[in-house]
């Protein structure tokens, strides 16, 4: 579903993860079911995280946008927070999604935007606002992540 675009990460944070010998930029995506469902994530901080997906491929019978659709977008996207926030010591787990479903969407791409709620040394929450095209929000998430010490397994 599309080429994947170069996430921008702040310096800092490709600065940091380059030191571990990791290249942040070429390692990144929005995974295996991201990729499937045509996740694409354009910004990339523990501040911001924004991403598209289009509606098509990702509908339930009715040719709607399928719920869990839009909390496959909203997971990602405040994983992806909860990563950046708990730095390359960390692993984001999500424990908790909630996601409250406002209007259907037919077609075109719905854009998520993820901003910070909580962040600390052990969860890190986001706030996950999906909209449509027309700049109408389709679905509000909430994802809670365990943020827990890199293991030698990982």
């Amino acid at each position: 579903m599309g080429e994947q675009q170069q996430v921008k990460f702040p310096q800092e944070v490709i600065d940091e993860y380059a030191a571990l010998g990791v290249d942040l930029p070429a390692l990144f995506s929005a995974g295996h079911l991201g990729a499937r469902m045509g996740v694409q994530i354009l910004e990339a901080s523990a501040e911001r995280v924004v991403g598209t997906m289009p509606v098509e491929g990702n509908t339930q019978p009715y040719g709607l946008l399928h719920g869990g659709a839009s909390a496959v977008l909203a997971e990602t996207l405040g994983s992806v927070g909860s990563m950046l926030h708990g730095g390359s010591s960390k692993i984001a787990v999500g424990v908790d999604l909630n996601c409250t479903h406002h209007r259907g969407a037919r077609s075109g791409l719905v854009t998520g935007v993820a901003t910070p709620v909580h962040r600390g040394r052990s969860t890190a929450t986001y706030e996950i606002v999906i909209s449509d095209e027309e700049g109408r929000r389709v679905c509000s998430a909430r994802l809670t992540c365990l943020l827990r010490e890199v293991s030698p397994s990982d």
